[in-house]
């Protein structure tokens, strides 16, 4: 029964949390041009172009302005994981030591969920990290926190897999199917994580950065940082 409680206190505090969250957020104005911008991290391994999904507008409106802030500007790659994804948008990264355990910082407000059909995790897809289910049971994205799929290639029984053990029966579309039979990605993550983004350039990059040597202590962060030296909007080619 307490831990029913305290599971309860852990759910309103966080809703008391997210819904004073719109005061928190940067006041950066957004001109109708951003909005045709494509968005270029420029990293020590080299330039990823990111193209911002209009099917999930709170999520794209807010990156746009935090890339217009200056707020990616020399944050790491904190946490990488070969065959599955990178990620990065710590704040406390840019002057981290070696071995600080990284992956708590951000704005002090979450953004609503956006999941859409369809946008999911083939490689090269932008989404939002966010805190787990139990404390975060309506799906609340991390402000400034992110990652880019990098993913494997999976088969239909392994997808049947995933779809009982990991998305609770919901079914993978044979549309989905056949593009993580070709190209790869996460599908264990389709409909738990907002999707926002893709890659449009630079997936080799994004693949050079998940190859990277990472520590256990603390997990998966790269041995040699990884950052991303600038972010910004650039014109669609």
């Amino acid at each position: 029964m307490h831990s029913r409680l305290t599971l309860h206190a852990a759910r309103i505090l966080l809703l008391l949390f997210l819904s004073l969250s719109a005061a928190a957020q940067p006041s950066v104005k957004l001109r109708p041009r951003d909005y045709r911008r494509d968005v270029e991290l420029v990293t020590t391994e080299g330039t990823i172009r990111l193209r911002l999904s209009d099917s999930t507008p709170l999520h794209r409106d807010n990156f746009l302005r935090l890339v217009k802030s200056g707020y990616f500007d020399s944050v790491l790659f904190h946490r990488v994981i070969r065959g599955f994804m990178i990620q990065g948008g710590d704040p406390d990264s840019r002057r981290a030591a070696a071995g600080q355990k990284l992956g708590e910082g951000g704005p002090a407000y979450g953004i609503p969920a956006e999941l859409r059909a369809t946008l999911f995790h083939r490689k090269g897809a932008l989404a939002a990290a966010r805190e787990g289910d139990a404390i975060n049971p309506l799906r609340y994205s991390s402000a400034s926190q992110f990652y880019i799929v990098q993913g494997r290639t999976f088969t239909d029984p392994q997808m049947d897999s995933i779809e009982r053990t990991r998305l609770q029966d919901r079914k993978i579309s044979p549309e989905r199917r056949a593009v993580y039979r070709a190209t790869g990605g996460t599908p264990q993550l389709d409909g738990n994580y907002t999707v926002f983004g893709e890659v449009v350039k630079g997936l080799d990059v994004v693949d050079r950065i998940a190859a990277a040597d990472v520590s256990s202590d603390p997990p998966n962060r790269p041995v040699q940082d990884v950052r991303i030296i600038t972010a910004r909007l650039v014109r669609r080619r």
